[in-house]
Order: structure tokens, then C-alpha cells, then sequence
């Protein structure tokens, strides 16, 4: 079952806009491996639907956009990250454009004055600044960045592969662990993966390992995340001896399709950037009173207001109003993805309501980085929803997320090349160990777990929580976690044993960190705790000394 590749200048774990952008960028300075569970037509980016921020127009500043990203982010971002981050912006969108992306183009009297692109508004921006493909700008970035890998004779991309965990000094044949890494951290090398479809375990080498690897969305029951969503990244640098950091900041986006036994549709942003007016069943605009900015307020006071009310009238869902915004014409022509699946369920949103809910979207917390994403593991970096670059604080400020994938991953390779790590040796690795052959008795058991972690997460860790229901979380998940290792070490590797191992470890550091946060900021609400204290401080999570990978 176990079998050893050769040995790679950088190892990319993922292959969303971050992982491709990076290896795009590291190709030209040596050999790239993509090891990815899917690369098209899955994953955050190809979701994608609103755009990316950036500052473009001659009358916005990047100053506005520092400000707006910090007013977001609830006092719990870093600014000098979020000017890295702003600052970067056009370089960004450039480059993406370089590789192929095809923006909507702006008015011909906007690109008189210099707008190159029509820039959207999404809630939380004081200005357009959003660079969009339609209502697909995710699909056009992704389809752009693969093509690019594709032609790029330095990369190798290894597909239907699920990373179980990471290289480090554990596992050298000899005892002795490299000098400089007792006492936690120490280096990574590398990343062992199952090629699903051999049935086998792989050990990828590298000199340096970047881990995109997306979010934790699959640990809610309702999320517009896809399935590849299972925190991998976070679990496995948790378990090497990587801290993690405000993790109790999920974002719930405030409009998902509401179309029960269906599939998560996302709504956009970009609809309510439009004009789109939320309302109740009765037509009562409920965001007129909840915030200045009505329903272009920050994501979390829209989805708490929206969770409010649903709870106050009893109705499964509220609706998105855009049934005065210039017809049916100019809506399909700027959203014409999220009206063609309106319509294929029945709702013309020219005419009728489109009805919405909140769902799980987006990771704030995640991998403790620094500036140039580097982790406290020698030659482990991160980047995007995976890791907390400090950019997005206590809640994302809408189309922030492309961008920091960019930006970030650059940032990481020139910290790469300047400390220019040589490549591991192979021999000196060891091989997966064979020996858990025995498959489950019955695999259909990681399906109920996961089904009563998704519910628990969805029902006690949501948009609102108590310290009731955190304590309760933190007893079942406790119980399920134990299960779930005892599996882990008896049995033979299997997809679903692997992203269950994972996503229960992130279940359990999103109740850990929420469970510490004595206020309620941001996106995290704890009616025990409603006020916001004074002084804002991070959530910093390390594993034990001795954890086991």
C-alpha cells in the first residue's frame, strides 16, 4: 500500500487560486508537484461568484479599502496585513488577467477615465471596487489558472490524491531527529497522500510545502462550500505541531438559495450590490433599522439579522428583493448564472422574491501565519482560506478572499527563494507503514458520524451560540473524535476515514477556540457574553508536545 515518489523543489497541497497562482509563479525557479483532490470543476474558487477586491478606479483609494476591510473585520484584523493585502490588489489582478482571466470589461465611458473593468459593490465596500466575470468569476479564475498549470512543463499535478498527513522528522529512518526540532515545530518535508484510485499511499517530498488547501465548510450541516471542503490542511498542521488561530470565526454567508433537499446555491453579494432589498414574508425591509448600510451591511450583521428574524416570524427563509432593478433583461445579463438557476427552480427573479438563508462559507481562523505565510514548521507555509494571514480579523470583508490568495502566495515564494531550502533525500524518509490492511466492518459508520458532527456543529456552534451549547458540542464531539482515531489506527485507509479524521479536529478547535472567546465579536455571538470587550486579542491554539500524527 505504501510507495515512495521522488523529491520536489516545492510540494503545493491544493489547487485553488492560491496553490495554482503559487505554482505558477515557483515554476519558474524549480520543480512543482500539485497533489489536489480534484483540479476543475470543484473547490471555494470555482465557486466563486462575486469578484475580487480591488482598487482600480482613479475616485476610490486604497486607503478606503484598508478601512473598510478593517471596520469589517471587527478590530481583530492586522493592519499592516491588510495594507500588504490592499496594496497588492492591482498587481493581483494584473497578473491574473496575464494568465488568462477574462474580467467583464468596463463602459467605454468608465474606461475613459481610466476604470479598465466594470467594478461591482458588495456589502461592507464604501465604493465599487469589485473585478467580476459575470456572476462566474471564481469558474473564469480557476479555468484560466489550470490552463496555465496545464502548459507549464515544470509542474506536475497529481489529481484524486487525499493528503493524510505531513512529512517531518517523525518520520526519518533514523532515530535522532534533525538538529533544531525538539520541542515541537521542527521542519516538514513533504506530504503523504492516497492515490484513491490505486488504493495506495504516496510520499511526496519537497523542500518546501505549501498547504491551500481550503476551508472547514463540510464540517456544518448547510454550507455553500463544496464537498472538498474538510479542513485537510488545517488538521494536518494542527497535528505536526503548527498552532492555529481564531478559529471560532466562521462566516455564515447571509444568502443561500432556500430550496429544501436541493443542493447550496449562492446567492451573490453582488445582488444586493445591485440594490436587492431583504425582506420578510410580509415585504418588511427588516435591514432598514439593523445597520446604516441596510442590506449592504458586513456579512455578519446581515446573517444575525437574518437568523433573527427567521426565529421572530418562524418562516424557513427570507427573501432578496429584486424585482425593481431594470428588468429581466439587464439582471440575466449581470447575473446570468444565479438567474438561470432561480428560474430553473421556479422563481423569475424579475418578478418574484428570491427566498435565502445563511450557510456555513468561510474559514476567518485557520493555521497561525506570519506575514509571508510562513508557519512556525521550517519550510511549511500556508495560504488562503487554510491559514490566518490576519487579514480578514473577526469577519471577512466580501471579495477580500481571491485576493488574498494572490497576494499571499507570492509573499510565501519570496520567502522560499530567499532562504533557498535544498531538496530532502528520499532514502532517508520512510515509506507509509502497510500494516493497518484490515478495512472497516462497516464503512457506512463514518457517514452517521459525520451527519452528527454536521448537525451538532450547525445546531450548537452557529451564527448564534451559548455556553450551553458549546459545552454540549464539545462532549459529543469529544466522544466522536475518540471513535474516530480508534478507526484510524486499526483500520486500512479509506477517503471518508480521512476527511472524517480531519474534519472532526477541526470541529473540535472551532468549540476549543470559541469556547475561550468571553465576548461577542464579529462573527462570533454568545448571548452569555453579548458585549465586546475593550481589547481585542486572538485566539492561539497549539497542539500538545507529544501529539501523534
Amino acid at each position: 500500500m505504501g510507495a515512495t515518489s521522488s523529491a520536489y523543489d516545492f510540494v503545493v497541497v491544493g489547487s485553488g487560486i492560491a496553490g495554482l497562482s503559487f505554482a505558477l509563479r515557483a515554476a519558474q525557479h524549480g520543480k512543482v508537484l500539485v497533489v489536489t483532490k480534484r483540479l476543475s470543476g470543484s473547490g471555494s474558487t470555482n465557486l466563486a461568484q462575486g469578484g475580487i477586491a480591488s482598487v482600480l478606479d482613479p475616485a476610490d483609494s486604497l486607503d478606503r479599502h484598508v478601512e473598510d476591510t478593517l471596520i469589517a473585520g471587527a478590530g481583530l484584523c492586522r493592519r499592516d496585513r491588510v495594507e500588504i493585502l490592499v496594496s497588492n490588489g492591482p498587481d493581483a489582478v494584473r497578473r491574473l488577467v496575464d494568465w488568462g482571466a477574462r474580467f467583464t470589461r468596463a463602459s467605454a465611458s468608465s474606461r475613459a477615465r481610466g476604470v479598465p473593468f466594470d467594478l461591482a459593490r458588495e456589502g461592507g465596500h464604501t465604493g465599487s471596487r469589485i473585478v467580476h466575470a459575470a456572476d462566474g468569476t471564481g469558474r473564469e479564475i480557476q479555468r484560466a489558472l489550470i490552463d496555465a498549470v496545464r502548459h507549464n512543463a515544470n509542474i506536475t499535478v497529481r489529481e484524486n490524491m487525499l493528503a493524510i498527513d505531513l512529512v517531518t522528522h517523525k518520520h526519518l529512518k533514523s532515530e535522532r531527529p534533525p538538529r533544531g526540532s525538539e520541542g515541537g515545530g521542527g521542519a516538514v518535508h513533504g506530504v503523504y497522500a492516497l492515490d484513491a484510485e490505486a488504493n495506495r499511499v504516496e510520499m511526496f517530498l519537497g523542500a518546501s510545502t505549501l498547504l491551500c488547501t481550503g476551508g472547514v465548510g463540510q464540517v456544518y450541516a448547510h454550507t455553500t462550500n463544496d464537498s472538498v471542503s474538510t479542513g485537510d490542511g488545517i488538521a494536518m498542521a494542527y497535528r505536526a505541531g503548527a498552532a492555529v488561530e481564531d478559529m471560532e470565526f466562521m462566516q455564515f454567508h447571509p444568502t443561500a438559495f432556500y430550496n429544501p433537499g436541493k443542493p447550496i446555491y449562492l446567492i451573490s453579494e453582488a445582488l444586493r450590490g445591485h440594490g436587492g432589498v431583504l425582506r420578510n414574508k410580509s415585504g418588511k425591509p427588516f435591514m432598514e433599522g439593523a445597520h446604516p448600510q441596510k442590506s449592504l451591511a458586513p456579512r455578519d450583521i446581515v446573517a444575525r439579522a437574518i437568523d433573527a428574524e427567521m426565529k421572530r416570524t418562524g418562516d424557513p427563509c427570507v427573501y432578496l428583493d429584486m424585482t425593481k432593478l431594470g428588468g429581466r433583461a439587464d439582471l440575466r445579463k449581470h447575473f446570468p448564472n444565479i438567474f438561470d438557476h432561480c428560474l430553473a427552480a421556479g422563481i423569475d427573479m424579475s418578478k418574484q422574491w428570491i427566498p435565502v438563508v445563511p450557510a456555513a462559507h468561510f474559514m476567518c481562523g485557520g493555521i497561525q501565519v506570519d506575514s509571508h505565510s510562513a508557519t512556525r514548521l521550517e519550510n511549511l507555509y500556508a495560504v488562503g482560506e487554510t491559514a490566518c494571514t490576519g487579514v480578514h480579523g473577526a469577519n471577512r470583508l466580501a471579495s477580500n478572499s481571491l485576493l488574498e490568495g494572490v497576494v499571499f502566495s507570492e509573499r510565501a515564494l519570496a520567502r522560499i527563494l530567499e532562504f533557498s531550502p535544498a531538496r530532502p533525500n528520499p532514502r532517508q524518509f520512510r515509506a507509509w507503514d502497510s500494516f493497518r490492511l484490515r478495512p472497516a466492518p462497516e464503512t457506512v459508520i463514518y457517514a452517521h458520524s459525520l451527519e452528527t458532527i454536521r448537525s451538532t456543529m450547525w445546531h450548537y456552534v452557529g451564527i448564534v451560540r451559548s455556553d450551553f451549547r458549546l459545552a454540549r458540542a464539545a462532549e459529543f464531539l469529544h466522544v466522536i473524535g475518540r471513535q474516530i482515531q480508534s478507526d484510524y489506527w486499526s483500520f486500512s485507509m479509506e477517503p471518508n476515514l480521512i476527511e472524517l479524521r480531519n474534519l472532526t479536529l477541526c470541529a473540535e478547535l472551532i468549540v476549543r477556540s470559541a469556547r475561550r472567546r468571553h465576548e461577542s465579536r464579529g462573527l462570533h455571538y454568545n448571548v452569555d457574553h453579548p458585549a465586546r470587550l475593550p481589547v481585542a486579542r486572538h485566539t492561539v491554539l497549539r497542539p500538545p508536545r507529544n501529539a501523534s500524527t
